[in-house]
Order: structure tokens, then C-alpha cells, then sequence
């Protein structure tokens, strides 16, 4: 059944790649993204592209104001749009923390709230929100990206029951390591916070780790992976309230689940002192 779908963050990666799933689909399906010229790709296969900051108030009522007179209603929302911020506690700037906060959680919460009442008159619809295993699990260097992925985890967990009595599924998808811009993006700035201080050695070292888990074939999954993902929640009648999928997602969601805090510090730590040797 053709359904109007509104993908954020679909210039690059999850998104887009969801966006090209969904379009091939069948569906009606509007990519927004800051970056609209890079979208191109996405009208011309069929879909529709809307320049949106999901951190402008402006930016996200007009964009909704738009499907809704073009399309008369909307069946899901796929949250993609965020990034990460990576460096030591010490050397983040809180100005870049909020910056976190605003693009992961509160711009997500802003568009979700434009939405819900279209939703609700629906009486159906689908709020996707990408998440990432680390809404469940811990790196060092990572505290603010993970804090806005484990506040997200809660807070679809809060909205999963506020709406279901109105036929609205709040899911969460929970993307392993997956091959986008997401490393590049995070590799240099992480570099920069930590650079001539107490922390750079060992940031140095699992920057350099990370971007390789990026770069090698193998060590990690395409974002069609996540997209299939998608794909097959917005099919299912009764979707899954958590999907984990792409590249050690199910291993570390087990891991953490299983073992004490200690003993998950451990095996971080370890993993990191043989990188040193």
C-alpha cells in the first residue's frame, strides 16, 4: 500500500539510501535534508526533496505544511537526521554539546510533534527513529553523542506508549557499524578537541581505529542494509518495537546485555591497550 513518507537526513547515507528503498517501493516519499542540492538524485528517481534544518522551527513547520497540502496526510516520519560528537569530556565545548542535543534530540522531538497530530487524526501511522547501539552501549570519547542515542532509546520508549492508543508505532532502529560519512565527519573535529593535551595519545589511537573500522572492506555494513531495515518495519502490521542490524550490532546489544559494567569497561579497555602495542 503507497504510503507518503517523510525521510530527514536523506542528502547522504541511511537516509538517502532509505529514501532510493522507499521511492523504488512505490511510495510517495519526501527527503529533507540542509544539503538540498544534493538530493537531486532522489527527484529524479521520483521523489520529492525539501531543504530542511531539523534545528529551524521555520524550517520544519513549512516543510510539513507542504506535504500536507500536497499529499493530504503523512503515514511515517523515518528520524534520521544527526550526527556525533566525539573528544574527551574535558576538551567539549558546551556549545557543541547543546549542538548535539539540538540536532539528535531536540530538533527529532520538534519534528515528531509537527507530525503527530496529522497522525492522530489518521487514527494510523509510523515514527521511525534511527537510533544506533549506542544508545545501549559506552566508548570512551563518545559521552555526548551516546548520551542524545540513550536518551533517545527512553524517550520513544515514553512516546511508544503515549500514542499507541491512537494507532500510532513508535519503533526504534539501532544501526551497527555502518559505511557513511558518519566517520569522516566525526574523525577530524575529535582529533582537533584532543590535540597537545592529556587525552591525545589515546585519542589519536582510536580516532586512527575508528575511521579504519569506516575504510575496510568488510568491517562494516551498507546503509542498505539499515534501509531494508526500515523497509520492513513500515511493511510489518505489528513492527518490532527495536531493530538491530548492520555490522556487530546483534554481538554488542548481547554483550552489553549480558555482562556487568565492569567487565564491559574491561573489554573496552583491553581492546584499547592492544591498540598501543
Amino acid at each position: 500500500m503507497k504510503k507518503v513518507i517523510l525521510v530527514t537526513g536523506a542528502s547522504s547515507g541511511i537516509g538517502k539510501a532509505t529514501a532510493q528503498k522507499l521511492i523504488g517501493e512505490g511510495h510517495i516519499v519526501y527527503g529533507a535534508a540542509r544539503r538540498i542540492d544534493k538530493m537531486k538524485d532522489l527527484e529524479e528517481a521520483g521523489g520529492h526533496a525539501i531543504q530542511l534544518d531539523v534545528t529551524s522551527d521555520s524550517d520544519i513547520s513549512t516543510g510539513i505544511k507542504k506535504i500536507i497540502e500536497e499529499q493530504g496526510r503523512i503515514d511515517v516520519l523515518v528520524n534520521n537526521a544527526g550526527y556525533a560528537v566525539y573528544g574527551p569530556v574535558e576538551n567539549v565545548s558546551i556549545e557543541d554539546a547543546r549542538r548535539q542535543f539540538d540536532v539528535n534530540i531536540f530538533g527529532l522531538a520538534r519534528i515528531t510533534q509537527e507530525v503527530i497530530p496529522f497522525m492522530r487524526q489518521q487514527k494510523s501511522g509510523k515514527i521511525i527513529n534511527i537510533s544506533s547501539v549506542g544508545g545501549k552501549i559506552y566508548t570512551p570519547f563518545g559521552a555526548w553523542y551516546h548520551a542524545t542515542k540513550h536518551a533517545l532509546e527512553g524517550w520513544s520508549d515514553c512516546l511508544r506508549l503515549e500514542l499507541k492508543d491512537f494507532g500510532i508505532d513508535v519503533v526504534i532502529i539501532e544501526p551497527g557499524i555502518i559505511k557513511t560519512e558518519f566517520g569522516d565527519v566525526m574523525y577530524e573535529p575529535m582529533m582537533e578537541r584532543a590535540k597537545s593535551g592529556p587525552y591525545s595519545e589515546t585519542t589519536k589511537l582510536l580516532a586512527e581505529a575508528t575511521k579504519s573500522s569506516y575504510d575496510k572492506p568488510g568491517q562494516s555494513s551498507p546503509p542498505s542494509v539499515i534501509a531494508e531495515t526500515i523497509s520492513k518495519a513500515i511493511k510489518a502490521e505489528k513492527p518490532k518495537t527495536r531493530y538491530a542490524a548492520g555490522k556487530l550490532a546483534k554481538p554488542l546489544l548481547f554483550m552489553r546485555k549480558w555482562i556487568s559494567d565492569r567487565a564491559f569497561d574491561k573489554l573496552l579497555m583491553r581492546q584499547i591497550n592492544s591498540l598501543r602495542k
